[in-house]
């Protein structure tokens, strides 16, 4: 467009601006008063006044990193002369700037799926989900006997068999952090209310038994909960077969679900990262904070995660916490990555990555601080460690992996 910018600027206090294209060495910013030295590429920063070394670089008035050289005015703010440098202060001013929205006084609705727990889904699947790696094939092996046949066209309110595969299950510590992490990611899935049946596939042997897993969902008499171990069912094949029987048995059930006009305030959003630039945390980013403004308002809950991809603005978050006690819980999480970092070699600016920088995103702070948009603007009402279950309505934060 003929009459697009050259460049944003996001805040007063900020010593860079953004380029809204691809500017060449000499172009003039009258706005700025500032000549363009080098080539900026769409996305990049762009130096508005000499920085020194050691000076801190400001974006949406946050700092974002420090300067490695002196940088000359007008010139190409990126990896070359900007890094995150050593830790700096941060005032977490707990719970100084939350704010809970006015109730919305006539809520919208959504035509969901009611369960008999009383949570609400969005689609109607039946999973199929792996207590164990070795257990994988069979799980994929019984989905695409539905997801790739016409047998489903004889339910047309099933969505699809959905596989949950991973990677671990056998040769971890029982009672391990890493078990217990697990168990409670595969009881997240199995009671997703977007599932109306579920079949657990285990191998036999594994640390992590189908048993217990079972009798924590129910138990076995619980209709709508099937399990098979292949070593019981005589091989990979044979349980493959008892797989398939014990879907098609669900089937039935599953299709008698129906959407039904339910309230948003039944609707739990999860927010993730897509591919990040430098325009994401002023555009999409924002965008979808401002749609968690209004689901918060009418009742509804999302939850903001992806730890590594909020350290450097978590003081943004613990000013919005309920109470101190959720922003210091917060506080021990982004702690905890900070420690797990360092004893395997790392550091948290090892994010963003070759695609984020290319886009313009230069360190993990700049990167933080578009991502805490998706988060809107509302009041932070609970911290969850990794896969608990979400009670809280509002906008909450979850520690997961970036």
């Amino acid at each position: 467009m003929a009459n697009s910018p050259d460049i944003i600027r996001l805040h007063a206090n900020d010593n860079v601006v953004i380029a809204c294209k691809q500017l060449l060495s000499g172009a003039r910013l009258e706005s700025e008063n500032l000549t363009v030295h080098g080539l900026i590429p769409p996305g990049h920063k762009i130096a508005t006044r000499a920085i020194a070394q050691g000076e801190a670089v400001r974006r949406y008035n946050q700092v974002i990193g420090f300067a490695k050289c002196d940088i000359e005015a007008g010139s190409h703010v990126h990896t070359q002369n900007l890094s995150v440098g050593g830790e700096f202060e941060r005032d977490y001013a707990f719970c100084q700037a939350k704010k809970d929205p006015e109730p919305v006084a006539n809520p919208a609705t959504f035509q969901g799926y009611v369960r008999a727990n009383g949570k609400v889904g969005t689609r109607n699947y039946i999973a199929v989900i792996a207590s164990v790696n070795c257990s994988a094939t069979v799980v994929r092996k019984v989905a695409d006997h539905f997801n790739h046949s016409d047998i489903l066209k004889q339910y047309p309110n099933i969505d699809g068999i959905v596989p949950v595969v991973h990677q671990t299950g056998c040769g971890m510590n029982s009672a391990g952090l890493d078990m217990v992490l697990l168990r409670r990611t595969i009881h997240g899935f199995a009671t997703h209310p977007n599932f109306a049946g579920v079949l657990l596939v285990g191998l036999g042997c594994e640390m992590n038994q189908v048993g217990p897993i079972v009798e924590a969902l129910g138990g076995p008499e619980k209709s709508t909960l099937k399990s098979v171990v292949i070593q019981d069912a005589g091989g990979t094949s044979a349980a493959i077969r008892m797989g398939i029987e014990a879907v098609s048995g669900m089937l039935p059930e599953a299709n008698k679900a129906v959407r039904e006009p339910v309230p948003v305030s039944k609707l739990i959003v999860g927010l993730n990262c897509g591919g990040s630039d430098g325009y994401s945390g002023i555009t999409a980013n924002p965008a979808l904070g401002g749609m968690v403004d209004i689901l918060v308002a009418h009742g509804g809950t999302a939850i903001l995660s992806e730890t590594p991809e909020v350290y450097g603005a978590e003081h943004l978050l613990t000013r919005r916490a309920d109470t101190p006690e959720i922003g210091q819980k917060l506080i021990g999480i982004i702690d905890w990555w900070r420690d797990y970092t360092a004893r395997n070699g790392g550091e948290m600016d090892n994010n963003p990555s070759v695609g984020n920088k290319a886009g313009g995103l230069t360190t993990i702070l700049e990167k933080s601080l578009g991502a805490v948009a998706k988060g809107g603007t509302t009041t932070l009402k609970a911290v969850y460690n990794y896969a608990e279950p979400v009670t809280a309505k509002g906008f909450v934060f979850m520690d997961t992996p970036g």
